[in-house]
């Protein structure tokens, strides 16, 4: 049974998982996109900066050259700006702004001149209704879930007709860091390419081809995320991508090893420009670096990989990582157990990162919420049952102590092998009963003969518990009490001694305290001996119990019988009266007379005995101890 619940919880959290880890792979996770983007900047910064490839420049449009050309810069300053750029030599000039108002004609003029004496490209933008990107569910081939914009902002027909043209969106999570570089955008049939890609396909010379997935630049793969988004992994805070002022250049400052067979990649960093992103490493990552690094992950392949492949394998961990935590909280619930859970999450955790370090997202959101709904349900589920085993196992426990004495019963509980085979040891046997009770029981009525019943055996079974001896049964209006098990003690006749006083009084006050119509009628006698006994346990498989038997146990019975035909409370033979000693009990109160040869009925020969009768004065407070 157990077997089939552990089996029944492990498929249900691979099912759990697998359907996560489906959703995940089609791309419908959007709510874990905010943990997934905390885990994501952790990783990053646990992976610490990286060194640019040394493939770019960026000219910045920043305070200085705003100082002293004014902001924005004015077409004629960025035609001298592309016209002294173009002189250094470089591989591409990218203009990261928007060119779609007119301004003066002859500067516009100026600045398609420039642009056209260049390989350059220029920024288009993708306007998204809502301001969202949509992407229809119908779409289907290469261009499925490619961000689908209501329209494009152009640059000018004369700027356009100079240079090639890219859409510099970018794909922001929730915080608004730039995650993704969306490599197409489509509006309506017309598919428009990112500002990166035809950077890069002109450094490279060759179109892009684009496949489900992934595209080419050549020869070049370039694997990509659900809808062609280039993942970014940036190497580090503002000026990581060596930076140039764009004053430097138009004071021909610059040293053209700067420039050089470089992309040079033309934006704004002005303060109060607006076009800045939070990144891990930087919370206001100028726009054109965000640009600049998606051009050196294609350019130099160093970007972070997470393509329909990496999220099988989250698939996968969704799936894994599940069933081998439940099947560890089920294997131990103890400090080993936990142990076991935190190493797997540990090597999980390592494996992920290690994995972010070297190229790879793979998921960190997807097998948390993968494994922590089945983990905890499980371990809930398994702390009911465990609580509710425990108290099974309490009340059970109380039930043993109500039918085996207290300290038997914990014995029993720690030794499940005690008395499995009979066993022969010395011990004190006390029997004490109620005379008188058979008659008056017929006039009482069953409620309350039971009730006067359950009394005095609860008077019994506190004194001998305080006394350290165990009642191995109660037969109706009489015990039967050993003081040895479940191991033999040196005191125990001095104990059983003790014992038998103690009940003599506490009888004899709470028998004073009824009513006269049941005193009058009732009486009580003790007999104790000491001896050998043989201790075993009887019954059968469903039910045993613990019992002594042999001479001892006999003549312990009998002495009850020797105590009422000499009209006196107790009756206790000479060998329990030697090892008791002569500090017990029954030489320090009531009246002892002995050692007196006595029969046994059913037992040839005599046997020593001393009787000691009772003097202590009974009251009414059944309560008294002493």
């Amino acid at each position: 049974m157990k077997r089939r619940a552990l089996l029944i919880a492990l498929l249900l959290a691979g099912l759990w998982g697998a359907g996560l880890g489906y959703l995940h792979w089609r791309g419908n996770m959007w709510f874990l996109d905010r943990v997934e983007a905390t885990m994501a900047d952790v990783r990053t910064i646990i992976r610490g900066t990286a060194t640019p490839p040394d493939l770019i420049t960026i000219v910045a449009i920043d305070d200085e050259v705003a100082k002293g050309e004014g902001y924005p810069l004015s077409r004629a300053t960025l035609s001298r700006l592309i016209d002294e750029l173009a002189r250094l030599d470089p591989k591409i000039i990218a203009v990261d702004l928007l060119l779609v108002d007119p301004k003066e004609q002859q500067d516009d003029e100026a600045l398609a001149r420039s642009l056209g004496r260049s390989s350059t490209v220029i920024a288009a933008a993708a306007v998204f209704a809502g301001g969202k990107q949509w992407i229809p569910p119908e779409v289907d081939g290469p261009l499925v879930r490619v961000p689908n914009a209501e329209r494009f902002l152009m640059p000018l027909p004369a700027f356009s007709a100079a240079a090639a043209v890219g859409v510099v969106n970018v794909a922001t999570d929730q915080t608004g860091t730039p995650r993704f570089v969306p490599l197409l955008f489509r509006s309506g049939d017309h598919v428009e390419a990112s500002l990166p890609l035809r950077v890069a396909a002109l450094a490279i010379g060759a179109e892009p081809e684009v496949e489900p997935n992934r595209l080419f630049l050549g020869e070049r793969m370039i694997p990509t995320d659900l809808g062609h988004l280039l993942p970014l992994a940036f190497y580090g805070p503002r000026g990581t991508i060596p930076t140039i002022s764009a004053a430097a250049v138009l004071a021909g400052q610059v040293d053209g090893g700067e420039i050089r067979n470089r992309i040079v990649v033309v934006g704004g960093t002005v303060t109060g420009g607006g076009d800045v992103f939070p990144t891990p490493f930087d919370p206001v990552l100028p726009g054109v670096e965000v640009i600049s690094t998606a051009i050196a992950h294609l350019m130099a392949g160093d970007g972070i990989v997470r393509d329909r492949h990496v999220r099988l394998v989250d698939a996968g961990f969704a799936v894994i990582l599940p069933m081998v935590l439940v099947a560890l909280v089920a294997w131990r619930r103890s400090a080993i157990g936990l142990a076991a859970v935190i190493g797997v999450l540990l090597i999980w955790a390592v494996v992920n990162v290690t994995a972010f370090s070297n190229g790879m997202w793979l998921s960190a959101a997807l097998p948390m919420a993968a494994a922590a709904p089945p983990v905890i349900l499980f371990g809930a589920v398994q702390l009911w049952r465990d609580r509710n085993r425990a108290q099974y196992f309490a009340t059970q426990s109380r039930l043993l102590q109500k039918v085996q004495a207290s300290g038997l019963g914990q014995w029993l509980a720690k030794h499940g092998d005690f008395l499995q085979e009979p066993v022969r040891e010395d011990a004190a046997v006390v029997f004490i009963d109620l005379s008188g009770f058979t008659g008056l029981s017929e006039t009482l009525g069953p409620d309350a003969t039971r009730e006067l019943l359950s009394v005095f055996h609860r008077l019994v079974d506190e004194e001998v518990t305080e006394c350290g001896g165990i009642v191995t049964s109660f037969m109706g209006d009489g015990a039967m009490i050993l003081f040895g098990l479940p191991k033999p003690a040196a005191d125990d006749a001095s104990k059983a001694a003790n014992c038998s006083v103690r009940l003599s009084h506490r009888t004899k006050a709470w028998l004073a305290s009824q009513p006269a119509s049941i005193s009058s009628h009732l009486g009580y006698k003790i007999g104790a001996h000491f001896g050998t006994v043989i201790a075993s346990r009887l019954g059968g498989e469903s039910h045993q119990h613990i019992a002594a038997t042999g001479d001892t146990v006999n003549v312990a019975s009998r002495l009850m019988e020797v105590a009422a035909s000499h009209r006196t409370e107790l009756a206790v033979s000479d060998a329990l009266l030697r090892m008791a000693g002569r500090d017990c009990e029954l030489h320090k109160s009531g009246t002892l007379h002995g050692p007196i040869d006595t029969g046994i009925r059913g037992r040839a020969g005599s046997l020593a005995i001393w009787l000691w009768k009772d003097t202590e004065v009974a009251t009414n407070d059944c309560s008294s101890r002493t």
